[in-house]
């Protein structure tokens, strides 16, 4: 007789009731969705990027994407640990997440990289939401996701100090979506040639 496949295990970690359990792992779910389109995003800036700045910004992608693949394989154990079983395939991704692919093509430095710092808000967000969950019911896994919410922020300032004028403000800081986040780049470099025209 052919058993029923679940996501959830019939167990947890000790210390933890098995709903609590199965839900912190549940929370984590889209937290991992998040990271796996995170470094394709991340990736695919990198093949992408053009324009002055270029080799310190196409290296600079690298050792994130790497950090954040090592942060999803945190997750997944985490997950599996707590007996939920993570789901990493592409489809799972785009059916569950609800937004939209990067929306940045072959652009310069400058748009990507405040492209790219608006996509840092948005997971940094979400992961200080679940950590909120993990708050009340499992200081284990709140501290993993502090512990990346740490470095997100970190690697979200290499992307800021780029696009931080000297007066502390962003380019990009009305910014609601990737596209207008890379528009207001263009506009920025226009008013500063004008002023150096003067």
């Amino acid at each position: 007789m052919a058993t029923k496949n679940t996501t959830h295990a019939g167990y947890t970690v000790p210390g933890l009731s098995l709903a609590d359990g199965h839900q912190v792992g549940d929370t984590l779910q889209m937290r991992l969705h998040a990271l796996n389109d995170l470094q394709l995003t991340l990736k695919h800036a990198h093949w992408n990027v053009v324009g002055r700045d270029f080799i310190g910004v196409h290296e600079m992608l690298d050792p994130q994407i790497e950090q954040v693949r090592a942060m999803i394989d945190a997750l997944a154990e985490r997950m599996a640990t707590l007996g939920v079983s993570p789901n990493g395939l592409a489809g799972a991704l785009v059916a569950a997440r609800p937004w939209d692919d990067y929306d940045i093509q072959r652009a310069g430095t400058a748009e990507h990289l405040a492209a790219l710092d608006l996509v840092y808000t948005g997971v940094i967000e979400s992961h200080r939401k679940a950590r909120a969950v993990a708050e009340k019911l499992d200081p284990i896994t709140e501290d993993l996701l502090i512990s990346q919410i740490g470095e997100l922020e970190l690697f979200q300032w290499f992307m800021r100090s780029h696009l931080e004028n000297s007066q502390g403000t962003l380019d990009d800081a009305s910014a609601k979506t990737e596209k207008s986040a890379a528009d207001s780049t263009k506009s920025s470099s226009a008013k500063k040639g004008t002023s150096k025209k003067k």
